[in-house]
């Protein structure tokens, strides 16, 4: 009774000939993760789907507003939004790969029950009726509690990936696992195990990192048991990817994942008019700058900050840096905001560089505008993913810990003058 549905779907986002489904599903997305560009990606893959006529019954601890076919429930209160945070804490808490392990199962029930306390779910889960929804959308965590809501509900799961691996829980999901010999284990640092080393890191990563989850998840069942670990995991009927052969390597794709990676990106709009004045009144073009919505630029070390702001005060270019405090000094060339519209920033044509922390969907947004980076991966995929780019040449990376006044404005010129 689901394939059609199911079908439907995969029409949907894959740009075939189905466009307009004969029948609307019913759908509950949840949001699980307080992270701005992790709704970025499940609310462009809810819009597509409300534009497709669907009825869409969201969780998230981002608000929208509710519109025709779409009504949201915040779930804000008691989930962590990592917002504007500080460089060295997060570095700290999710730097290491070995040590995101040995928080996340621990993270992923705490994030499961904030959605499963949530008044209106104990709603829905209380009273479980055939004709409330047909399908169940959710951000999957390194914990099987995500998948109680289709359980419960006897629904069919599809997961929602914001990052372009799975990682350790591509068997979990699937059913099979990627050989670590040939595909970078996602919290690696490099886009590829080139070398004997890398193959066994990444290997070692991948047994460790699994054991870890395992170990952690059966501690955890049996010191604060909760409903949902009586019910047995089950496993998604489609998975949705944020990931695209542009910077990807080649790696095996398991029948019921589906990449959409850029599914996100909007058309262009009007940029604001100090904006787009700052823009094109530059003789020499644009260079952007941002940390993402994660990371608090203001909260670098001073010493990082003075090699950033006295390089680019000596380029010709002017530069665009999302900043959430006043910058001192400000060097002539340089406009900061609190907020920058990254989008119709990046596919202005006189906009030449972008300078990126690494997140996914910021790099599809730069390979969308054809503009390349100088990438500081700073934790999570982002090294990975900048790295892929380096490999793809279209990519310069940087440690953010030793970067020197020398050696950052050599890799902004070459970016800059490198007609590649």
């Amino acid at each position: 009774m689901y394939l059609p549905l199911l079908l439907i779907l995969t029409f949907t986002f894959t740009g075939s000939w189905v466009t307009t489904p004969a029948k609307g599903a019913r759908i509950l997305a949840v949001e699980t993760i307080g992270g701005k560009s992790h709704w970025n990606f499940m609310s462009a893959i809810l819009r597509a789907l409300v534009d497709n006529g669907h009825n869409v019954t969201v969780f998230t601890p981002f608000l929208d507003g509710n519109r025709e076919n779409y009504t949201e429930f915040d779930t804000s209160l008691g989930s962590e939004k990592i917002l504007d945070g500080q460089i060295e804490e997060l570095m700290n808490k999710f730097g290491d790969p070995i040590k995101i392990i040995g928080q996340m199962s621990t993270m992923s029930r705490m994030l499961c029950n904030v959605v499963y306390e949530n008044s209106k779910m104990k709603e829905i889960l209380a009273n479980p009726r055939s004709d409330d929804f047909d399908i169940v959308i959710i951000e999957p965590i390194l914990s099987d509690c995500v998948s109680y809501l289709g359980a419960k509900l006897n629904l069919p799961l599809i997961y929602v990936i914001p990052i372009p691996t799975m990682g350790i829980m591509e068997r979990y999901f699937t059913g099979d696992m990627s050989n670590p010999a040939v595909v970078s284990f996602n919290l690696a640092h490099f886009g590829i195990p080139k070398t004997f080393v890398q193959r066994a890191k990444n290997c070692a990563y991948l047994v460790y990192c699994t054991a870890i989850l395992k170990f952690d998840e059966f501690r955890n069942r049996l010191t604060e048991p909760q409903e949902y670990d009586l019910y047995a995991p089950i496993p998604p009927s489609l998975i949705f990817v944020n990931r695209h052969f542009t910077i990807e390597p080649a790696s095996p794709i398991q029948s019921n994942v589906v990449e959409i990676g850029g599914i996100h990106l909007k058309a262009p709009r009007k940029l604001p008019k100090d904006i787009l004045e700052f823009i094109e009144q530059s003789p020499n073009g644009v260079v952007y700058f941002t940390f993402g919505s994660t990371v608090k630029m203001a909260s670098l070390p001073e010493h990082i900050k003075k090699a950033f702001i006295e390089s680019l005060a000596q380029i010709p270019h002017r530069v665009l840096i999302k900043y959430e405090d006043e910058l001192e000094p400000m060097p002539r060339n340089v406009m900061t905001k609190k907020w920058l519209p990254q989008r119709d920033i990046l596919v202005h044509p006189k906009v030449k560089l972008f300078i990126s922390h690494g997140g996914i969907s910021g790099l599809y947004e730069a390979i969308d505008g054809g503009v390349p980076v100088l990438g500081f991966g700073l934790f999570g995929d982002q090294p990975k993913n900048i790295d892929n780019l380096v490999n793809a040449g279209m990519a310069i990376s940087m440690d953010i810990w030793s970067v020197t006044k020398e050696n950052f404005l050599k890799n902004v010129l070459e970016l800059l003058n490198n007609k590649k």
